[in-house]
């Protein structure tokens, strides 16, 4: 059972569950089928433009322009689960099919086969778990993508990974405050 305090309230009926991954995945897909919203969005063509939204039972969402080869690099959610889909272009996600540990740790060997690989066209996404640690990139010399992504609970941290074949190295933690 979660604590209360993960709980939001709706005034009519009292406490409300926090939304789950795939609450999140439906709210990403409906989004990113609003061509008026995608559309709203400028995009630059050197870096990521972002726009926020208001996403269900008090989670962080988020309206994302992807530039040709663009991409995150390898990064968590800080203990967030989420979803996220391409609402225009697509991306490509990698993935680890593993559990990092969270603290006390600077260099990890990743064992084989832990790699996984997603191709993420317009209206494709998909869920991720609390553990999650992947890189998203726009695969395309040309053309920009657009995603919508949404985390619960709001993003308390992120940390940043770089990766040398199968040596997966913590160079980074981000705080909310060092996003503005």
């Amino acid at each position: 059972m979660r604590p209360s305090a993960d709980l939001s309230t709706d005034p009519a009926s009292g406490p409300v569950a926090p939304p789950s991954a795939a609450e999140l995945l439906d709210f990403a897909h409906r989004t990113a089928a609003d061509a008026e919203l995608v559309a709203s969005l400028p995009l630059d063509p050197e870096g990521r433009t972002w726009l926020r939204l208001d996403g269900p039972g008090g989670s962080e969402a988020w309206l994302i322009g992807w530039p040709p080869g663009t991409g995150t690099g390898w990064h968590d959610h800080g203990g967030s689960h989420g979803a996220f889909v391409s609402a225009a272009g697509e991306l490509n996600e990698q993935s680890l099919a593993a559990r990092l540990p969270t603290e006390g740790w600077k260099t990890l060997e990743l064992a084989d086969g832990v790699d996984r690989e997603r191709r993420l066209p317009a209206g494709r996404g998909r869920a991720f778990g609390p553990h999650h640690v992947h890189e998203v990139i726009n695969p395309s010399d040309t053309e920009h993508a657009v995603s919508v992504h949404a985390y619960y609970p709001p993003l308390p941290l992120m940390r940043r990974y770089s990766r040398t074949g199968q040596t997966l190295r913590l160079e980074q933690v981000e705080r909310p405050e060092e996003w503005g």
